[in-house]
């Protein structure tokens, strides 16, 4: 990769479920330079300090953190920390899931982009 190539790259955290039945993250990016193909666009607005228990993603869908920062815990008690302008991959359909809560005194304002079914995932590993 091109140091130019990382410039052009958004921090991104991909849950997925393991051969477990576990959420585990992933940590890498998205770059820009790369089209997916989508179905859907929904907006949501969380209040500040609010939480969701154990759940896992109801669709394979990109979220995108506009503001708010969410602290998120696997059963597995893997942890990380979702900052605005930071992509979540949210593909853990099955299994035990995932929960989150907001850490600062932001709202949590965000678009959840569902991608087409077999489409190739716009995410990179972190080395």
């Amino acid at each position: 990769m091109q140091s130019r190539d990382i410039l052009k790259m958004i921090r991104a955290y991909k849950l997925d479920t393991g051969g477990d039945g576990h959420s585990h993250v992933t940590k890498g990016f998205v770059s820009e330079s790369l089209l997916t193909e989508v179905v859907s666009l929904r907006f949501m607005e969380t209040p500040p300090h609010s939480f969701y228990d154990w759940h896992t993603a109801p669709v394979c869908q990109y979220v995108i953190s506009l503001s708010g920062t969410l602290q998120f815990t696997t059963g597995l008690n893997e942890v990380f920390i979702l900052k605005p302008g930071e992509i979540l991959i949210a593909m853990d359909t099955t299994g035990f899931g995932h929960k989150w809560q907001l850490i600062d005194d932001e709202p949590w304002k965000r678009a959840y982009v569902v991608f087409k079914e077999n489409t190739p995932i716009n995410f990179t590993t972190a080395e």
